[in-house]
């Protein structure tokens, strides 16, 4: 659907929040190009479904108006939410080290724990896992509407998991890195130009950048 200016919904990671380092440079990006109306980056609750119930209640307006109506990235986690999403809307997204399958890798963080950015305690109950499992997408449909940033640095997920996960996508691979992707400010031009440009021809395939 051409010429629809898509809205842009950032998803962070387990344990972040909407002041995480790439939630910032996406919204000063977006403030510079005057489309700071345009993005949409709550802070999600610890339950994965009260997460995308949230969310649902946020941007189902704008992903009924069409595939180009809305875009997405999503970080880690907000990965993983991402994907689910983008499978129900059709609409394109941008994924940053996602969790492939945070099933196991969050198992260990079940109890209290705390927020990053402001040391707030928080539960990780027992039953968000089965929360996640309803999540989880074991094959992506259209990978053209994908974009995958993904560092071999990375010290919590692997990157073979997210390369192969998302085969087909466009895809980005950083050498070194880790898995915040702490030079993000390269690659936000990049990853908002997938999101908001209209044109998605030669966006399949694989670009490894190695």
């Amino acid at each position: 659907m051409s010429g629809i200016t898509p809205h842009l919904l950032y998803l962070h990671g387990f344990r972040s929040s909407p002041r995480s380092f790439k939630a910032r440079v996406v919204q000063q990006r977006m403030e510079a190009a005057g489309r700071a109306g345009d993005l949409i980056c709550p802070q999600l609750p610890p339950s994965p479904k009260a997460a995308m119930d949230l969310v649902l209640t946020l941007v189902e307006r704008y992903a009924a108006r069409g595939d180009n109506a809305l875009a997405i990235i999503g970080s880690s986690l907000g990965g993983f939410y991402a994907t689910w999403l983008a499978e129900r809307f059709g609409c394109r997204a941008a994924l940053i080290n996602p969790a492939v399958d945070p099933l196991k890798d969050l198992d260990k963080h079940v109890g209290i724990t705390t927020e990053w950015h402001t040391g707030e305690p928080f539960e990780f109950k027992r039953e968000y896992i089965d929360e996640l499992a309803a999540l989880k997408v074991g094959t992506i449909t259209r990978p053209e509407r994908y974009f995958l940033l993904a560092a071999t640095g990375d010290e919590v997920l692997d990157y073979r998991d997210m390369v192969a996960h998302y085969g087909g996508a466009h895809q980005h691979v950083i050498e070194g890195s880790d898995h915040a992707v702490s030079e993000f400010e390269q690659y936000v031009d990049e990853v908002l130009a997938f999101c908001l440009t209209d044109n998605l021809q030669g966006g399949a395939g694989s670009d490894p950048a190695r």
